[in-house]
């Protein structure tokens, strides 16, 4: 017999986007990756699309320093311990190793490549992101993909492309190279935020508002100076 779960409370809390996936059917290097133990049956894949988990987590006033991944971990344990008591389950993502979710996302029909190397779909535009993989003992029913092909397919123009500011996107191919060297510009257009991305025509009622993105470029931002010496 099958599990039943309500996922309002997801919902409430900005995590509107989930994928069920029973790990049986799942490639088997990516089960063996995931699970190598086969402790698990099922894959739970959980994101939000649109403004309002970041009103939700700026709402809970988090002080940490990773508000978003914090508030989604505990509203996914809480989630768990009402809908499904009992069951075992282990949080992959956040987490320390590493987890291939856009190929998940791709699975899920959430993810389509963008010249601005950003998931986007029609639903959400390239205004997602993944947050929470949760493995579990649980028999959910099984989603099926989100519909649709990439909106970039049909994009007449494509105004990600002129717009970038680095040029990171001429040709066809994206040149990190170039991306990187302008964001670490110090009057770089695009130090917290993405001036292709926020071009982009594709569902532009659920952009992110820019403290948001700030926040979310500022992140990677660290981490290039970090890295890049």
């Amino acid at each position: 017999m099958g599990d039943a779960a309500d996922f309002s409370a997801l919902d409430r809390a900005g995590l509107n986007l989930r994928a069920v996936f029973d790990l049986a059917a799942l490639p088997a290097a990516m089960r063996a990756a995931l699970d190598p133990a086969g402790r698990y049956r099922q894959l739970i894949l959980l994101g939000h699309g649109g403004r309002t988990l970041w009103e939700r987590v700026q709402a809970a006033g988090l002080q940490s320093a990773h508000p978003i991944d914090d508030f989604c971990v505990a509203v996914v344990e809480d989630w768990l311990a009402a809908q499904l008591p009992g069951r075992a389950y282990a949080i992959a993502y956040p987490g320390e190793v590493p987890v291939g979710l856009q190929a998940l996302g791709r699975l899920a029909g959430w993810h389509h490549e963008s010249p601005f190397r950003v998931g986007i779909n029609t639903a959400w535009g390239s205004w997602f992101a993944y947050r929470a993989l949760v493995l579990a003992d649980t028999a959910l029913p099984p989603t099926s993909p989100l519909p649709g092909e990439s909106p970039c397919a049909s994009c007449a123009g494509q105004p990600c492309v002129a717009a970038c500011p680095a040029g990171a996107l001429a040709g066809g191919d994206f040149s990190l190279a170039k991306c990187i060297a302008y964001r670490r510009q110090p009057d770089s257009r695009c130090r917290v935020t993405c001036v292709a991305r926020t071009s982009c025509p594709v569902r532009p009622e659920h952009r992110y508002d820019d403290a948001q993105i700030a926040h979310s470029y500022a992140r990677s931002l660290a981490m290039i100076e970090r890295w890049g010496g």
